[in-house]
């Protein structure tokens, strides 16, 4: 069950790919040969079709994807409030002692107009009275006694947060499929939307492959390994938001491996399985998909690691066929299944990229598929490669933070050089 990966830097919906020469037929067409992983994702992204959607509480929502446009049902600020702790007065009256009508505190309606060398004191957020058109900042401020002050600075801002300023009645807040963060939860609180309508969590089934697993809590005997690319991927899809339902360790056998399929497509949208989709006596899920009813969209991929990646659909039901080495199903996971995903939960996912030059040199022997490479940051800004001993070396991604792309045709790279970079 070794794999490997490599892809040019992945495009995504703004791109040129997505012409009418790269469309989803174009693409099949060549779909049963290795493709390159831009049509391999445009193929992926091409077949899902967003889920339905729900409402659900606000402080529930971090994380899912708006599936409607958030509209301001107040003006904000909803009145003229002062940004400071100071006086609100007329700036015509700086140079003038200045009578002291009341305190304002936040939350208190203002009970007198400020008229010529007339001020009010005012505390930070509370409403700025008549009459007045800037608050001098109590920092600025002499007293001259209980009741009058005089301006001591040179110049004032007005300090005044105005009606509206920031969001006005009706306005468009967020719009639809924004991934919703912490700092929304604050705009959804202050406009009153308590039930955001999102769009459901896609439910995601893992499933390993391999007479040679065994459970993370046994010890594994003699040609036997744990199973770890499960629970990565358990760990990879809840990280996103949707909802991972491990089914378990299917045996290297048409039935044991029908069942569980079967048993996986009734019960979630997608399944992710690891291991038995490349070339060898015992890689069964091929075949095993065909039998439960999955049209084979693609099965290999030109990137490193990853190649024997396999993606299939049967209407609203979607299959991916990963490596079973883990760094390749981490990788895969993180280039195709990811976006693929957010796709389901109805965001347009565009990966930050950056470009970092290189801390060493770089050669490989072939180049006939783009590479993805573990790499961690040096003090300098600079990518240096990970040690990496192939795509079972899980260790390598532990200790990266990064993974660099080299694409299809580039053999070396030199010390300097920019590469294409995302963070893992």
């Amino acid at each position: 069950m070794m794999s490997s990966e490599s892809a040019r830097i992945p495009q995504f919906p703004n791109s040129s790919f997505f012409s009418p020469e790269n469309n989803l037929q174009f693409c099949r067409a060549k779909s049963l040969a290795m493709i390159e992983f831009r049509d391999a994702l445009n193929i992926c992204l091409q077949s899902a079709n967003a889920l339905q959607t729900e409402r659900i509480g606000f402080m529930r929502s971090r994380g899912r994807i708006l599936a409607e446009n958030v509209v301001s049902d107040i003006d904000m600020p909803p009145f003229d409030k002062t940004a400071v702790d100071g006086y609100a007065c007329r700036r015509a009256d700086l140079s003038s002692p200045l009578e002291v009508l009341e305190l304002i505190p936040a939350g208190v309606e203002p009970t007198k107009v400020v008229e010529a060398r007339k001020c009010s004191k005012i505390m930070t957020g509370a409403r700025v009275p008549d009459g007045a058109d800037c608050v001098i900042m109590v920092e600025e401020v002499e007293e001259i006694d209980e009741k009058h002050i005089r301006f001591i600075g040179e110049k004032t801002a007005n300090n005044i947060c105005y009606l509206a300023e920031d969001v006005k009645l009706g306005s468009q807040i967020l719009p639809k499929g924004t991934l919703i963060k912490p700092q929304d939860i604050a705009m959804f609180a202050s406009v009153g939307y308590v039930e955001p309508m999102v769009y459901k969590q896609p439910r995601v089934a893992v499933i390993s492959t391999g007479n040679e697993l065994v459970e993370p809590d046994q010890k594994p005997g003699l040609s036997k390994i744990r199973n770890s690319n499960a629970y990565q991927l358990l760990a990879q899809v809840e990280n996103l938001g949707a909802i991972a339902n491990y089914m378990g360790i299917a045996e290297d056998s048409d039935e044991s491996l029908f069942s569980i399929i079967t048993r996986a497509k009734e019960e979630n949208d997608v399944i992710l399985l690891t291991g038995g989709v490349s070339m060898g006596d015992f890689d069964l899920v091929p075949k095993m998909l065909k039998e439960t009813g999955f049209e084979i969209q693609f099965k290999s991929i030109a990137i490193q690691p990853g190649r024997p990646t396999l993606f299939g659909k049967q209407t609203d039901k979607y299959v991916f066929g990963l490596p079973g080495n883990p760094v390749s199903s981490f990788s895969q996971f993180e280039l195709l299944v990811k976006p693929f995903l957010y796709k389901l939960m109805g965001y347009t996912y565009q990966p930050n990229n950056l470009l970092l030059p290189l801390a060493e040199d770089y050669s490989r022997k072939r180049a006939d598929r783009e590479k993805w490479i573990p790499a961690v940051l040096t003090e300098n800004g600079e990518l240096k490669p990970t040690g990496y001993h192939g795509s079972a070396h899980i260790h390598a991604l532990s200790f990266s933070g990064f993974m660099f792309q080299v694409p299809i045709g580039v053999d070396q790279l030199k010390k300097g050089a920019k590469v294409h970079v995302r963070s893992i």
